[in-house]
């Protein structure tokens, strides 16, 4: 364990970082933001995991059924957060041309994030909970530690236009929507059929098919979070600006 005494780190990112067991003592800490799979996070003697996430459910109570087991209600969140991402879709076309292709601090651009999300629907979706073999969409946008991408048919190389992937997105988004409508308790409860072989993602054996389902709702939710905060602070900075409603 590294022990960092007496270290100034203002204005330190910390990225795809284990933190797990990390002890904070007389540390310093203003304008700290931090985002990530949180839990007993204790902070000058108060667990505050739990007050955060009854915040967010607050702010967002989409949140509230995607951890239900109930087709309905998975399906209604479903219909949620695809409305709310037509929203965002459609408040990029008033901004800036090109806005949608801007990173912020080394984020994902919406496309990008769009394309992740193409990449989680067939790797959670369809291997996982449908058992399906078929290579990824090549535009699909894997994380950098995904293993071997291109085997599993993605293009690294891959520049789509948003209209490309918003047409992939709304294909997808109809597939999930129809076994939504169809899907039994019953057959969310069974091990998921991922096939056997290597392929993305290798950790979800022995997992159910609510538990796959799980991963794409709510990365689903949480890269519009991570979107339309990015997009937030591009407006501000003015660097994309967005038209005034006629």
């Amino acid at each position: 364990m590294r022990d960092l005494r007496h270290q100034d780190l203002r204005g330190a990112d910390f990225r795809e970082s284990d933190l797990t067991g990390a002890r904070f003592m007389g540390v310093i800490m203003q304008d700290v933001e931090i985002d990530g799979l949180i839990g007993n996070i204790v902070i000058n003697g108060v667990e505050v995991t739990s007050y955060v996430e009854a915040e967010l459910d607050r702010r967002h109570p989409v949140r509230l059924l995607l951890r239900s087991d109930v087709p309905a209600d998975l399906q209604e969140a479903h219909r949620q957060l695809r409305r709310d991402w037509a929203s965002t879709i459609d408040r990029l076309a008033t901004m800036a041309p090109g806005v949608e292709h801007e990173r912020v601090a080394e984020e994902w651009s919406a496309t990008e994030t769009l394309r992740h999300l193409v990449f989680v629907h067939d790797s959670w979706f369809r291997r996982c909970c449908l058992g399906s073999t078929a290579l990824f969409t090549p535009l699909g946008l894997g994380p950098d530690f995904v293993p071997d991408q291109e085997r599993q048919g993605l293009d690294r190389s891959a520049a789509p236009p948003l209209t490309e992937v918003l047409q992939v997105r709304e294909e997808q988004g109809a597939e999930l929507s129809r076994w939504l409508q169809e899907v039994t308790p019953e057959q969310l409860a069974k091990p998921a059929p991922v096939p056997e072989g290597p392929g993305w993602p290798p950790y979800a054996a022995g997992r159910s098919v609510l538990e796959c389902l799980r991963v794409v709702l709510n990365e689903e939710w949480a890269h519009h979070q991570f979107c339309v905060r990015d997009l937030d602070l591009l407006a501000t900075a003015g660097g994309a600006t967005e038209d005034e409603p006629s």
